[in-house]
């Protein structure tokens, strides 16, 4: 008799630690308090191991946004291989790239729609919103899956991309048949044959027509000779 008040005080600890739960994207972050400003936090999208930092956008559009690909600076180098864009690179505080793996299995487990937001270097801000997002294992190439446009002054230069697997210049597994989209446009994407979105091409500032179609581009706003000042793509549990 004398242990069971030993048991009691014990009860009250072993419950807050079965209810601890890890947050598996950002919009966990904010539910659990709407008061949070954007920033870096931790997300576990694979399991009570896999502790990725990415930066969480509380502001757009009702918040709580999971961003898995950031260009603002031209700090990170994005044409990488394959092994790096399946892990993920760069810094959630600056530029960065989640990881093919990671976002797979986020989309995995739940239902996600898909934001774009993106400036010019004339400060004109404009976005692209998509009901259905998610892709595919690497089994099938990351394969990408995104419908239902919505227009924010963008217009829709992804919805070409869709079904397309991910090509890297080591791994190309685009449409283009005589040759690799990621090395012809030094980037990384979903590439058709080749692009319409280049979100991971080269770092450039504004019109430059030197080298036509490598840059940071959204074609249906800026066409192909115009690399984006800054653009990030991020994705929200369908509410």
């Amino acid at each position: 008799m004398k242990l069971l008040p030993v048991v009691l005080l014990l009860a009250p600890v072993l419950t807050r630690c079965q209810q601890l739960v890890l947050p598996l994207d950002c919009s966990d972050i904010h539910n659990d308090d709407r008061s949070r400003p954007s920033g870096v936090f931790t997300i576990y999208p694979i399991g009570a191991t896999s502790a990725v930092q990415v930066y969480c956008d509380m502001d757009s559009q009702e918040g709580g946004w999971t961003v898995f690909q950031r260009r603002m600076d031209g700090s990170v180098n994005f044409y990488r291989p394959w092994d790096q864009y399946k892990t993920g690179f760069g810094s959630a505080a600056g530029e960065y790239w989640l990881g093919l793996e990671n976002l797979f299995h986020l989309t995995l487990r739940k239902r996600y729609e898909l934001l774009v937001d993106m400036e010019d270097f004339e400060g004109n801000q404009v976005f692209a919103r998509y009901s259905s997002f998610s892709i595919s294992p690497e089994s099938y190439g990351y394969r990408l899956h995104v419908s239902g446009f919505t227009d924010g002054g963008a217009g829709d230069s992804l919805g070409y991309h869709s079904g397309q697997k991910f090509s890297t210049f080591d791994k190309d597994q685009d449409n283009k048949g005589d040759g690799n989209c990621a090395r012809l446009r030094l980037g990384a994407f979903w590439y058709n044959g080749c692009f319409r979105a280049n979100p991971n091409g080269v770092y450039r500032w504004g019109a430059d027509g030197t080298v036509s179609a490598v840059g940071v581009e959204w074609s249906h706003w800026k066409g192909h000779d115009y690399s984006l000042k800054s653009i990030s793509m991020k994705i929200r549990p369908v509410q």
